[in-house]
């Protein structure tokens, strides 16, 4: 047998990624069909390509009804925009990455040498087959806890790009489950024609950020984005990208 179908062959042990997953299949040829890259022997219907196509849509549907749920208050442009970075293939891949997937790949031994274990394009179409095929193998509750522990932490942090500070700010607290921030005035200096304001943002529970600006607006922005530079969500290049 030559080495390509050896390594199309060969199946790893799976038991570490399934407790990875937090899901065992009751069909263990669907895990090892999502892990077959098309460079493995073996007809091609065999490799996770249909699983990817499966995956892909209730990835969409799980993250959707996860916005939904988290971000009660949230728009739908809001929430789009959340959605598309959260399915979109790099995340997929970090995804994937986080699982060792790239270990568990049944690959040809092109491919092997080639580094298609950290290969990120087929990294995020194997993270897509996995969804589907814990969906086929448990349903939509299985496919959708999955999805949770995997992408859950993701959905709290700011979009790219942000729109703008007081949006994140409010999107980051609900997604925390505390209540929408406040604005309130706490001084104004400088002449009638050129006034200077200095606003605090208010979320209940929380130590309060100042900040100042030249109308209340910019204020507001401000004071949102100290907050957010406080706790850790805003950086220099989230900035850049609002430029």
């Amino acid at each position: 047998m030559s080495k390509a179908g050896e390594s199309g062959r060969k199946a790893p042990d799976t038991a570490r990624l399934q407790a990875t997953l937090g899901h065992v299949f009751a069909d263990q040829g669907l895990l090892t069909t999502a892990l077959t890259h098309m460079s493995a022997e073996g007809p091609r219907l065999e490799s996770y390509q249909r699983l990817e196509f499966l995956g892909d849509r209730v990835l969409g549907l799980s993250i959707a009804d996860m916005l939904f749920m988290r971000y009660p208050l949230a728009a739908e442009g809001d929430m789009s925009r959340r959605l598309a970075d959260l399915v979109r293939k790099e995340t997929c891949a970090e995804v994937a990455l986080a699982w060792d997937l790239g270990a568990f790949m049944r690959l040809g031994e092109g491919e092997i040498l080639g580094g298609a274990r950290k290969n990120k394009a087929i990294l995020a179409d194997a993270c897509e087959a996995i969804i589907g095929a814990v969906f086929i193998d448990g349903g939509y509750a299985a496919a959708r806890g999955l999805v949770e522990r995997a992408f859950g932490e993701r959905l709290l942090k700011p979009v790219r790009p942000l729109r703008d500070a007081k949006t994140a700010l409010q999107e980051w607290a609900q997604g925390q489950g505390y209540p929408t921030p406040t604005y309130t005035e706490r001084g104004r200096s400088g002449p009638d024609h050129a006034p200077v304001f200095r606003v605090a943002a208010r979320i209940a529970g929380l130590v309060d950020a100042e900040a100042q600006g030249q109308s209340k607006r910019l204020a507001e922005q401000a004071a949102a984005e100290a907050f957010l530079r406080r706790e850790g969500l805003w950086s220099e290049t989230m900035e850049s990208d609002n430029g």
